[in-house]
């Protein structure tokens, strides 16, 4: 009896393994992997100086993805990094803002000099801009999506609005959500600070 059943549980045993097997392969390639966001990318500033992803290094550094005549997002998000950044006392020497066009054709340097020096954003933002190649690169580095709407001058660019906090190696750190107040946007960037 006992002869009988050895081949039987062999054969079970088998079956089992293999369906493990199947079930761990499975659930291995349905897992995404980790987000890669950011990297290399060459653009220039809002004073024409080339600038790389070196720009990025030796502080803390919300980059935010929009366009000059960006009715709302792009303003507000600005508006609420400075308030931020005003907030952060003391750390407020160790962050900085970058903003990045998705709309290279109106965005000149001259254009995002102009448009950052508003009294209403905070002093210091640097503006990036470069070819539409260069910036669908930079774009899909960062994983942001945006499309021209509209025809004629007065188009506009659906774009991802969110605000991607970087350390000060460069490396990401974490996503900051659009419609955070400014003190909820400061305490995220404190607690990152403050966490490494």
């Amino acid at each position: 009896m006992i002869r009988r059943l050895a081949p039987l549980a062999l054969i079970a045993l088998a079956v089992i393994v293999a369906a493990v097997a199947v079930v761990w392969r499975v659930s291995e390639t349905a897992r995404p992997a980790a987000a890669q966001i950011g990297g290399a990318f060459q653009l220039v500033n809002q004073n024409g100086r080339p600038v790389d992803e070196s720009v990025l290094k030796g502080k803390w550094t919300a980059v935010f993805f929009g366009y000059t005549y960006c009715p709302d997002v792009c303003p507000t998000t600005l508006q609420t990094l400075g308030a931020a950044e005003k907030a952060l006392g003391p750390s407020a020497g160790a962050f900085q803002i970058v903003f990045v066009t998705v709309d290279p054709a109106r965005d000149t340097p001259a254009q995002l000099k102009d448009y950052l020096s508003s009294a209403a954003f905070a002093p210091g933002v640097i503006g990036l801009t470069g070819t539409p190649d260069q910036i669908a690169r930079i774009a899909k580095a960062y994983g942001v999506y945006y499309e021209k709407a509209g025809d004629g001058a007065g188009y506009g660019v659906n774009h991802s609005s969110a605000i991607y906090l970087m350390d000060p190696q460069g490396r990401f750190n974490s996503v900051m959500a659009y419609g955070m107040t400014p003190q909820e946007t400061r305490d995220a960037i404190l607690k990152a600070m403050h966490a490494g």
